[in-house]
């Protein structure tokens, strides 16, 4: 029964009838992968895909040189893995548990019946391929394109959107990210990085603590970076003194 609220509460499986979530969820797995865990390994057969149903997973690779680059992290309700569906092979990247998650293994080659009965079902993986294309294309791009400083504050803007929080400062990433971690995103040296969130506090755009973030003028980081105003999380909380109540925070993505 776990299983299966996790499974209607995936948009990809919320939409299929009853005795296809059944069925999915009779031959699904589920495990829980302590902190700093693999999930899955390259060249691991890639057996199925995976939904998150809780904690968070980080999808990495590793460069010739030994550096990791990281390329996405995967909420709650997420799925990923998902090439196993088009490319029955190995996998190609790293899989590790950033917080203890529990995951939710589902088998291929029932997924891949389900493909071919639901044609609702078949547009929802072709869309999430899509989307992950596309984000990997923008990051390529960035990274051929743009300074190290324009690729820090994209990223900074887009995890806005995925990870804000209003808080009085202006807009809390609420995602522990070190200065290393930024690094591997953008594919640049933590030193670099450390420099330029220092420039970017001196001109008053962020506030940085220890694994803390907070975007302090969203929409004029983005203009002075010639880049789109992200879509902000909710309305602001008011500083302390004025009569409002506190949005909740938003779930990300």
């Amino acid at each position: 029964m776990e299983r299966h609220w996790y499974l209607k509460r995936c948009r990809l499986f919320e939409r299929l009838p009853p005795e296809q979530l059944a069925r999915l969820n009779g031959v699904s797995r589920q495990k829980t992968f302590p902190k700093g865990s693999s999930v899955y390994l390259p060249s691991d057969v890639s057996q199925g895909v995976m939904l998150v149903a809780e904690g968070r997973i980080r999808l990495s690779s590793l460069t010739p040189d030994g550096k990791q680059a990281i390329l996405a992290f995967i909420e709650p309700g997420e799925v990923f893995g998902e090439l196993a569906l088009v490319d029955g092979g190995t996998r190609e990247e790293y899989a590790e548990a950033v917080v203890t998650s529990t995951v939710i293994l589902l088998p291929g080659d029932v997924l891949q019946d389900l493909l071919l009965e639901s044609p609702q079902f078949s547009l929802g993986i072709t869309r999430l391929i899509g989307l992950r294309r596309r984000r990997v294309e923008r990051r390529l791009k960035s990274l051929l394109f743009r300074s190290t400083r324009e690729r820090l504050g994209s990223l900074l803007l887009e995890l806005v959107e995925q990870y804000g929080r209003p808080v009085p400062e202006g807009v809390l990433i609420d995602l522990k990210l070190s200065h290393q971690d930024l690094a591997s995103i953008i594919g640049a040296t933590r030193e670099s990085v450390t420099l330029l969130l220092g420039e970017l506090h001196t001109e008053g755009l962020v506030q940085i603590g220890r694994q803390r973030v907070v975007i302090r003028a969203p929409e004029r980081m983005a203009r002075s970076l010639g880049l789109p105003v992200p879509d902000l999380p909710g309305t602001p909380v008011p500083r302390p003194g004025l009569a409002s109540t506190r949005p909740a925070a938003e779930s990300p993505g």
